[in-house]
């Protein structure tokens, strides 16, 4: 049957469709971003999309599934690419040598677009995590730079995978590995692309020509080991700041020269600086493993900065300790509070101005030695992943942990053993996932997965 309009139906329609045009002019524009680096863009660890899941539903919807080998390396999604790096062992080799190898995939699809290989050798690494690149790729233009465990550093075109140019750590810069191995992503800046090297002399920082690979500065003595931390540029008393965490200090350089602006003396206890620093108008936190937290206040109209408070512990173990004594988790600040996981997945919320602990809580991370979390700002809330495998929404507060909703996200792959005894030995996935155009893109060691967190999915 055919339904006729009317004249006297006509005007209503049109007041209708009018009123839904209007609605659609005056509804905000969707946004959604890549994600070129570790944390995201920036290295602040926001995501800005909008259109996102208000609670997470049961079951995530994958888009894909790929196969890859191991790594702890986070993927980065630019222009409808996903850059990931992973490792395999020789079968036959038995001093831990193998192949490190940098993918690109289709974001829509996961058709893998291109491999770049090269050989490498984990046998200087801890064997317990001798299982693949820890360097999160990052993407500038028409170039993806990726550093694998074994300090090789490579710049490749991002359509093809060619190589434009590759410096070798140990080689080149008489460095030498780390216990646990290279895990600084470099960051670029202007035309310098900026990583943490460990050269001698007098590189712990070393600054290429992003286009050439040519060494441009170097700062900084290496004492002991040069650390796993991730470089971050701020602004802050009227200048561009360099912050880096190595073993030995907390420090701040000109990115343009490397002349330092200032330094707090921090060893990290085992050579552990790992968590990234923090920063949030006046504060700049840093926190390890062994000594707990410090945080120093910028100065707001010169590029100086003064000690605020740090941490008086010698032992991390959570019945001994009040402030957060962090690994791998990155803090956050929020107005004048913090909030981290402790040395044994504690979930803890501090006082930015004394340190002091206002609550904890075993909620959100499985209780265990090196317990972590990845808690990335979306809007007023946060999206968490632990090292169980799972994906959370939450809120932190001055009062409390708040935890929305949760969802399996991953199978957790890794292990978290350390020393033959393998006292606190449990099933890990230490990998920071990318959130990228309302879709998480993440990793263990056995596959790579997009899953949507689009509203409009579910």
């Amino acid at each position: 049957m055919t339904h006729r309009v009317t004249n006297r139906q006509t005007p209503e329609l049109v007041r209708c469709l009018a009123l839904a045009v209007c609605v659609l002019l005056m509804a905000p524009p969707l946004v959604a971003n890549d994600w070129p680096e570790w944390r995201g863009a920036g290295r602040d660890g926001v995501w800005t999309d909008t259109g996102i899941v208000q609670e997470l539903p049961a079951e995530l919807t994958v888009k894909w599934r790929v196969p890859v080998n191991a790594g702890f390396s986070g993927p980065a999604v630019v222009d409808g690419r996903v850059f990931i790096t992973d490792w395999a062992e020789d079968p036959a080799s038995r001093t831990m040598d193998g192949t490190e190898r940098a993918i690109a995939l289709d974001e829509e699809t996961g058709e893998i677009l291109w491999t770049r290989e090269w050989p490498t050798s984990y046998r200087m690494l801890m064997v317990s995590y001798a299982i693949g690149p820890r360097a999160t790729p990052t993407v500038d233009g028409d170039r993806v730079y990726v550093v694998g465990a074994a300090g090789d550093l490579f710049c490749l075109d991002v359509e093809t995978g060619a190589v434009i140019w590759e410096r070798h750590y140990i080689e080149e810069f008489d460095s030498f590995i780390p216990t646990w191995g290279v895990a600084s992503s470099p960051i670029v800046d202007g035309d310098r692309l900026i990583t943490v090297v460990g050269a001698e002399p007098g590189g712990v920082v070393v600054a290429f020509d992003k286009r050439t690979g040519e060494e441009v500065w170097r700062a900084l003595d290496v004492v002991g080991e040069m650390g796993y931390g991730q470089p971050i540029i701020i602004e802050a008393g009227g200048a561009r700041q360099l912050i880096v965490w190595h073993a030995a200090a907390l420090v701040s350089l000109n990115p343009e020269t490397g002349e330092l602006y200032w330094a707090e003396e921090w060893e990290a206890g085992g050579g552990m600086s790992v968590a990234t620093p923090v920063h949030s108008g006046n504060y700049l936190l840093v926190t390890q493993f062994y000594r707990g937290s410090l945080m120093m206040r910028l100065d707001q109209d010169r590029p100086t900065a003064s000690l605020l408070w740090k941490g008086q512990s010698r032992s991390e173990m959570p019945d001994q300790t009040d402030g957060l004594h962090s690994l791998i988790t990155t803090p956050l600040i929020i107005g004048d509070n913090f909030y981290g996981v402790g040395s044994y997945g504690e979930l803890r919320g501090l006082d930015a101005t004394t340190g002091e602990r206002l609550w904890m809580s075993d909620q959100m991370v499985a209780q265990g030695r090196w317990g972590s979390a990845f808690m990335v700002k979306q809007g007023d809330r946060y999206f968490v992943n632990n090292d169980d495998g799972f994906l959370i929404i939450a809120e932190f507060t001055p009062d409390g942990y708040v935890e929305h909703s949760r969802t399996r996200l991953i199978e957790p792959t890794g292990s978290s053993g350390f020393g033959p005894a393998r006292r606190w030995d449990r099933a890990i996935n230490w990998t920071h996932p990318a959130y990228a155009n309302r879709h998480i893109v993440h990793r263990n060691d056995n596959e790579i997965i997009r899953a949507s967190l689009d509203a409009s999915d579910y």
